[in-house]
């Protein structure tokens, strides 16, 4: 059968995917799903270029080894279709839409043998649904977002963000750094101190005693900082031919052999979320893991001018270095900043001492227990087990009356819809025109360039101009989807909440695990704010201010 460009028969690239092991077992396995589509391509006559897979793979993302190589293949050109047995084995919801898209620019289909919808981008915005829109045009921006940012590591650039690393500021193209002299001293002495013997609360202290500017300009500084300069390679110099080994020989040629390099890794941190339901809740889990080194993109960087056999030195002293878990395996209810300090508002963190009586848990203000009086006045340590049980207790009765329960959450909704200012969907809607309006300004203005209108200078101005626009409109967009989803979350939570504890009898809610507590502290906004000076306050669904609870004058203990 002859191609669409009438040179030869139609070819395609055969597509399967198994999200687990037991998709491998039952239902369409990947050889099912490949003998399926086989047949199909022999009788339209397609001509099978490649046959590709991705095993234990989730749709819920486009990044897979073997759509990549898919995508990689239709951006070469000739491929005149893709071919999956699904149209979810491809990518779920808007992401198929815009594979779609991405597809038909290289005058390449997309089939899906079973679908029985339109897998066109036209067919997924079918209704002219504002969510629906949006949440195509953010996983459009994403996508394109994430594959200049991988293009562009690839091509020996870094990708800029808010704030260059510490000691180093951007260039002028914004593409890479240069060594920025006074915090590299300071960056440098960090690894001189911990080289010769100091621990990195030391270097913390003597830096704060002595003033000296922390990378964000806040007061004191942070242990968690120290110890990623330590451990980042861009302050770790590499001779070309280590760089030579890492890049591709196209990055290589620009390098000057010569010199010597620091590396930026970019991908090095991969973060998933999902939505979890546990106990009539939902909950939003978070898992941020650090990609193997062959996954990681390596960009060479200014030399940082620090001794390498310092650096290695230093590296050498805080190895296997890790400090334990502040729970000490235990489960703190009032975690996660349920418990707050009542004097500056920052998290309590846990803490434990032990004395000849044994092992005792209290909540300490995180800022007076790093930094002492000078970070907080709050200099009392909360014993745990009384504070949580006298909680429990509080929000107990609470639950023990479906009505008082009920308004409780209903005004939580309420307060939650109150924050959300103006019609959410025509203000979706101006960002997503304005977002529009951007890329229709940017191709313009690289149109002026490219005829001479405007010099390269004016032309990264307005571009510049530009990217400040686009960013404050994704990050709007963003807020607002995150506004409108917290409030179908919680009038979602609200039922679940009425339904599972509005059932249980009292010895079944006293039974109730710590973490099952604390999730349900987190649904009802709670908060507990302690101080040295009077009682805690317990905040959250059922007031709009803090109030004192008769049943809640917890003990407080000094330190």
């Amino acid at each position: 059968m002859p191609s669409t460009n009438g040179h030869g028969p139609k070819r395609a690239i055969l597509y399967t995917r198994v999200s687990g092991d037991s998709q491998r077992d039952q239902g369409y396995s990947l050889s099912d799903q490949r003998r399926e589509l086989e047949a199909w391509a022999a009788k339209e006559g397609y001509q099978v270029l490649e046959v590709m897979e991705d095993g234990a793979w989730s749709g819920a993302s486009l990044v897979r080894p073997g759509l990549d190589r898919v995508r990689e293949l239709v951006r070469g050109g000739g491929v005149d279709a893709v071919a999956t047995l699904f149209r979810d084995r491809l990518a779920r919801g808007v992401y198929a839409g815009l594979l779609a898209e991405e597809f038909a620019e290289h005058s390449c289909r997309l089939i899906a043998l079973n679908a029985q919808v339109d897998d066109s981008p036209e067919g997924e915005l079918h209704g002219g649904m504002l969510d629906i829109i949006a949440a195509w045009e953010r996983k459009k921006i994403a996508e394109r977002t994430r594959r200049g940012k991988l293009q562009k590591s690839r091509e020996g650039k870094i990708v800029a963000t808010h704030r260059p690393p510490f000691g180093f500021l951007y260039n002028i193209a914004r593409d890479n750094y240069v060594v920025e002299p006074g915090e590299m001293r300071v960056a440098r002495r960090i690894f001189e101190m911990v080289a010769g013997g100091a621990a990195i609360n030391a270097v913390k202290r003597t830096f704060d005693r002595e003033g000296v500017p922390t990378p964000g300009g806040a007061r004191f500084w942070s242990e968690v900082m120290i110890r990623k300069v330590l451990t980042n390679d861009l302050y770790r110099a590499h001779s070309f031919e280590e760089i030579a080994q890492l890049v591709s020989s196209g990055v290589a040629a620009s390098l000057n052999e010569s010199q010597r390099y620091g590396v930026s890794w970019f991908g090095r941190r991969k973060v998933t979320q999902k939505q979890v339901s546990e106990n009539g809740t939902y909950r939003v889990k978070t898992r941020s893991t650090i990609r193997a080194r062959e996954e990681q993109i390596a960009v060479p960087t200014p030399d940082p001018g620090i001794p390498r056999e310092l650096v290695d030195a230093a590296r050498e002293a805080i190895k296997g270095n890790r400090r334990p878990p502040s729970a000490n395996r235990r489960f703190w209810e009032l975690s996660g900043g349920l418990a707050r300090c009542g004097l500056c508002a920052g998290r309590m963190q846990p803490d434990t001492k032990t004395n000849p009586s044994g092992l005792f848990y209290y909540y300490r203000c995180a800022h007076n227990r790093k930094n002492g009086t000078a970070g907080c006045a709050n200099y009392k340590s909360y014993p745990a087990p009384e504070i949580e049980a006298r909680v429990w207790e509080f929000v107990r009765e609470r639950v023990m009356d479906p009505d008082t329960l009920r308004a409780d959450l209903d005004l939580l909704v309420e307060m939650e819809r109150d924050g959300m200012r103006g019609n959410p969907q025509q203000e979706a809607k101006a960002w997503l025109e304005t977002l529009s309006k951007v890329n229709r300004k940017r191709a313009a203005y690289q149109d002026q360039q490219a005829e001479g209108l405007i010099t390269l200078d004016e032309l990264r101005t307005k571009l510049a101009a530009l990217d400040d626009t686009r960013e404050t409109a994704r990050r709007e967009l963003g807020a607002l989807q995150g506004r409108t989803e917290r409030l179908k979350a919680l009038e979602r939570d609200k039922e679940a909440i009425l339904e599972h504890y509005g059932e249980l009898a009292p010895e079944a809610l006293d039974g109730l695990a710590p973490e099952e507590r604390h999730r349900f502290y987190a649904t009802l906004k709670l908060e507990v704010m302690l101080r040295p000076d009077r009682a805690p306050e317990v905040t959250g669904a059922h007031t709009a201010a803090p109030v004192e609870h008769k049943e809640c004058a917890l003990a407080q203990t000094r330190r």
